[in-house]
């Protein structure tokens, strides 16, 4: 489709096809449409009388080490240096229970669990040569827990495991992390770190707020195709509009109001917020008519050689869609998808398609 939505080249423009990872693009608008591009998440902390320090997550995708590193001195500049007796994590936020078609529970950094309180994507970074585990990235200290799992199922060698096991698990990661930052910020926990909830009545003591904007957190979803973030994004969607607690029913509820709002109610249907579920289902035109919408986001996309653009890949699915610059029509929007392994392939039909535009 051209900028006035005239249809240059089409085949089989009706036909839904599963998306795979194309679907971000979607979770991308609609957390435009809703949450707007300069929307920050938030994490609370409050501190009670004997120093218990209370940890509130608000489903931040990107509390990850470089911004641990960025929290822990504004954190203990408000607390003060003197020991905390313990630390309590809230993740009250997302539901005990959650389940979001297309992800498993494995090992697999993709198959990361969704949570109201997690760091570094939900998984763990780590180098193991035998029993011995060392830290991955220099910038993420190893936690006793980070080793102990990493020794019990991660690789020999470089590599990354999810913490989708066990809920508790990866809130235990996100206290022990948080707390060698505090560490290094010149405070201290030590006594145990449990989960509850905030006591009614307690004020935060400090309240964190994503360095990132939306816009930069979209953008580093677009190009590195994160699945968690996708879905932490997807289910802010929900919770923003109806209240919390996040529930992937308030969030398809909220999809399926702004796709009929915009005439998409027929053409794109959404289970999820990453691509991972084969019960995604768009068309070509319904995808090609949302990415009229999205034009004034397509910098989020990645861009190479005059197109900007997203890929999906799952067994069996290969596809590809976004915006071309062309000699003849200017920027058009084109949707590609096949039923193939062959990932090449959609680029060689879009080049293409570039040569008769």
């Amino acid at each position: 489709m051209d900028a006035a939505g005239t249809e240059l080249v089409a085949q089989n423009a009706d036909a839904p096809f599963v998306p795979a990872s194309v679907a971000k693009i979607a979770t991308a608008w609609m957390a435009m449409e809703v949450l707007g591009r300069d929307h920050r998440f938030q994490t609370g902390f409050y501190l009670d009388s004997k120093r218990m320090l209370y940890v509130r997550g608000g489903g931040d995708p990107f509390l990850i080490s470089e911004e641990l590193a960025l929290l822990a001195p504004q954190l203990v500049a408000a607390i003060g240096k003197q020991p905390l007796t313990g630390m309590v994590l809230d993740a009250s936020y997302y539901p005990a229970k959650l389940s979001i078609p297309g992800i498993e529970d494995s090992n697999r950094s993709y198959d990361a669990l969704n949570s109201a309180l997690a760091v570094n994507f939900n998984t763990i970074s780590a180098v193991r040569k035998g029993k011995t585990v060392r830290q991955g990235e220099k910038q993420t200290p190893i936690t006793p827990l980070a080793a102990s799992q990493f020794r019990e199922r991660g690789p020999n060698g470089r590599g990354r495991i999810s913490l989708a096991q066990e809920p508790a698990l990866s809130l235990r990661y996100a206290g022990e992390l948080l707390a060698a930052f505090i560490k290094q910020a010149g405070g201290s926990v030590r006594g145990k770190i449990s989960t509850g909830t905030v006591p009614a009545g307690l004020a935060p003591v400090y309240v964190h707020r994503q360095s990132r904007p939306l816009s930069a957190i979209l953008s580093q979803l677009l190009l590195g195709s994160n699945n968690y973030v996708a879905n932490q994004v997807f289910l802010e969607i929900g919770a923003h509009r109806l209240g919390g607690p996040v529930s992937l029913e308030k969030s398809l509820r909220i999809t399926r109001e702004v796709l009929a709002k915009h005439g998409l109610a027929e053409t794109i249907y959404i289970e999820e917020g990453s691509g991972l579920s084969h019960g995604n289902r768009f068309t070509p035109r319904g995808l090609a008519q949302m990415l009229h919408h999205f034009t004034p986001h397509a910098g989020l996309l990645e861009n190479r050689k005059g197109a900007a653009f997203k890929t999906g890949t799952l067994e069996g699915v290969r596809t590809l869609a976004g915006y071309l610059d062309t000699s003849k029509h200017g920027q058009v929007r084109f949707v590609i998808s096949l039923k193939s392994n062959n990932g090449a392939m959609r680029f060689q039909l879009l080049r293409a398609i570039e040569s008769v535009l």
